[in-house]
């Protein structure tokens, strides 16, 4: 898998929809990148500690699937915030903003996020040609970022019930165990958060379902939502996962990178 050539991302059937309206998108996997060791295959992060040179092809091979000069491959520093921007040209060489979440009106520019177990949520309204992407792990998704998304897309035209939203490979259910204090952030925050938590082996601990909770954000805020299930932390030849290194002891991490863009035309 990580001899092949080209990136081969994910698609969603909802997102490839909108590709007569000109939207482009890929969940990229770890095929198709020319990184080796615990960053083997197509490791996206220019935070992480690869070579760059190996990082800059990679982004360079995702770009050039999008249709895209590398240099319109946009991608954030991501601190866990609710912070959503709005991009109407490419960052300078060497910046990358604060931020969480990207969203634009202008053909020719990709937005991308990194994940490595959090979730990627690529956003489209194809009717008003205004697209989105977020980074949404625990904290971003209870403090904001899906709904803060919406909000900027709303700001270039877009309409809530119009977006088409996709969560992408993020850790699932199954291998996000959680403490008594993360449970209790969750209760407080709203009682109704209890669904998402599932009794763990370790005493006080908890199996928490970020996906359903993401997804059911998005419906409360108006959007149609799907996800397309795939597990980042189960899934080794797939994917980067933050969790899974520190469980290995590994010490950093690879990350995956999913993007969107509206085609020039």
């Amino acid at each position: 898998m990580h001899g092949s050539v080209q990136p081969d991302p994910i698609r969603s059937p909802a997102l490839d929809e909108l590709a007569r309206n000109g939207v482009r998108h890929g969940f990229f996997t770890r095929a198709g990148g020319v990184s080796q060791g615990i960053y083997r295959g197509l490791n996206a992060g220019v935070g992480s500690h690869d070579a760059k040179e190996n990082v800059a092809e990679n982004r360079a091979r995702i770009a050039a699937w999008l249709g895209v000069a590398p240099q319109r491959l946009l991608s954030l520093y991501q601190v866990h915030s609710a912070d959503a921007l709005v991009v109407r040209e490419p960052f300078a060489p060497g910046e990358r903003p604060k931020a969480d979440a990207l969203v634009t009106d202008r053909p020719g520019l990709a937005l991308g996020v990194l994940t490595a177990d959090c979730g990627p949520i690529l956003y489209a309204d194809a009717e008003a040609g205004v697209i989105g992407a977020a980074h949404a792990g625990w904290k971003g998704a209870l403090t904001g970022i899906l709904e803060s998304t919406v909000a900027a897309m709303e700001g270039l035209g877009a309409r809530r019930e119009r977006i088409v939203a996709v969560l992408g490979p993020s850790i699932g259910p199954d291998n996000y165990e959680v403490g008594p204090e993360f449970v209790e952030r969750f209760a407080a925050a709203d009682a109704a958060n209890a669904a998402y938590f599932r009794p763990a082996t370790a005493p006080g601990h908890a199996l928490f379902d970020l996906n359903r909770y993401t997804l059911d954000r998005l419906a409360r805020a108006g959007v149609a939502a799907q996800a397309t299930g795939r597990c980042t932390y189960a899934d080794e030849a797939g994917f980067f996962s933050y969790r899974r290194a520190t469980h290995r002891g590994e010490g950093d991490y690879g990350r995956q990178i999913s993007a969107i863009v509206l085609e020039d035309r």
